[in-house]
């Protein structure tokens, strides 16, 4: 499937160029996992002294990957790390045979690179509920360590594709102390996104210094403003990994950076919504803005009743200004909203007011607004300070195709 479909008229122009992380090798190589002549396994060699982070789906059905990940991750080990991916099968919904893969997988790179097995973190993403075929993929650890490089993360970004239309990509440099500290990124998603935690697979890499617990809140709070502030279809995956590298290589310290943390929330932020633009199917990419709530939480409840909103999703395919399906959704999301002190606008039109469609408001001013490549959703609930921003797709009848078939 991954590379067969159209490429998404939501795309970047290009896959972005980004910078060498020293402390950091990379290679891809093709296993056959799934899919055939293409690379579908990804290999991430990190020097000693290197912190990780990680956050990961709450799913009840989570991969064996994740449950591997959850437990290793948080160690402040001075030895080096791997991060391996593979595409084409997610091992999920596969029992103790699940968990023989990932253990016969950390073994095969531990015995390759000298790491100890709990440096080794693992993932994989592609259908539910079929075994892993490990073997194909440890006859290639051999292959990806003898070809690791600094500059192959491109290759990496398109080795962990599925249904993906085009490889995903971000990147920032920030000069601190007069030094300079690179970031770099990639993540693969297209369907199954509604992240509880942290979303699809994403891993992001820095040559800062900080310190593992320190990296670690830092990942949880951004987390919380990027990629748990998405959705494509309303569906958490099992297999959601964020995990985030600190080489430490740059010798810079960036605990408590202000100028560093923007940087970094700005390659969060344009991930995520790479996913989102490379949602299956989807030909609107749609910020949804809402103020006025009780809170920060209830701002986001609502942005995501209404962003998750399948009749929302079809009037935004079909260009429809339907801005009854947005009531709707406020309405149903459990949050708190007074009818009376409800505004809705598409981008600057002001629809409804007050309980009310807006006086000034005009049918084909709503429509303009629908016609746009991108979408935004006003909501102010006159009701107290609380804010939120979302972002989703419209829903259209290709990503019933593209999901029907899925399996085949």
């Amino acid at each position: 499937m991954a590379g067969s479909l159209p490429r998404s008229p939501l795309a970047p122009a290009e896959f972005p160029v980004l910078p060498v992380i020293k402390g950091v090798r990379f290679a891809a190589a093709a296993a056959g996992v799934k899919y055939q002549d293409r690379a579908d396994v990804m290999l991430a060699l990190l020097d000693p002294g290197s912190s990780v982070a990680g956050v990961f789906t709450r799913s009840k059905t989570r991969s064996a990957n994740v449950l591997d990940c959850e437990a290793k991750i948080g160690s402040d080990s001075t030895d080096g790390a791997a991060i391996f991916v593979n595409s084409g099968n997610s091992n999920a919904f596969t029992g103790r045979a699940g968990e023989g893969s990932v253990s016969a997988i950390c073994k095969a790179i531990s015995e390759t690179t000298g790491l100890p097995e709990t440096r080794v973190f693992t993932s994989s993403t592609g259908v539910i509920g079929e075994r892993l075929p490990h073997d194909r993929i440890i006859s290639k650890v051999d292959t990806l360590f003898r070809s690791l490089d600094e500059t192959a993360l491109p290759d990496a970004a398109k080795a962990i594709m599925t249904t993906d239309t085009f490889a995903k990509g971000a990147a920032a440099e920030v000069l601190i102390n007069g030094q300079p500290v690179k970031i770099a990124g990639i993540a693969k998603g297209s369907g199954m996104i509604a992240p509880d935690m942290a979303t699809m697979l994403v891993y992001i890499f820095t040559d800062a210094k900080i310190a593992t617990s320190d990296l670690q809140t830092l990942v949880g709070a951004l987390n919380d403003r990027s990629f748990n502030c998405i959705t494509v279809d309303g569906d958490t995956s099992t297999s959601d990994t964020l995990l985030m590298a600190a080489t430490g290589a740059s010798h810079v310290d960036v605990t408590g950076n202000a100028a560093f943390e923007g940087a970094l929330r700005d390659v969060f932020l344009d991930l995520a919504h790479q996913v989102v633009r490379d949602g299956e199917g989807a030909t609107k990419f749609v910020e949804i803005q809402v103020t006025g709530a009780m809170s920060d939480e209830e701002a986001k409840t609502h942005g995501l009743s209404i962003a998750n909103s399948p009749l929302v999703k079809t009037a935004l395919a079909g260009e429809d200004p339907n801005w009854g399906r947005v009531v709707m959704a406020i309405g149903k999301s459990g949050a708190t909203a007074d009818r009376d002190l409800l505004s809705i606008s598409f981008g600057d039109v002001l629809v409804a007011e007050k309980g009310w469609v807006s006086p000034d408001y005009r049918e084909e001013l709503g429509a303009a607004e629908m016609k746009k490549q991108e979408i935004t959703i006003k909501v102010d609930l006159g009701i107290g300070s609380g804010q939120s921003t979302v972002w989703t797709c419209d829903l259209t009848h290709q990503y019933i195709t593209i999901n029907a078939d899925y399996r085949s």
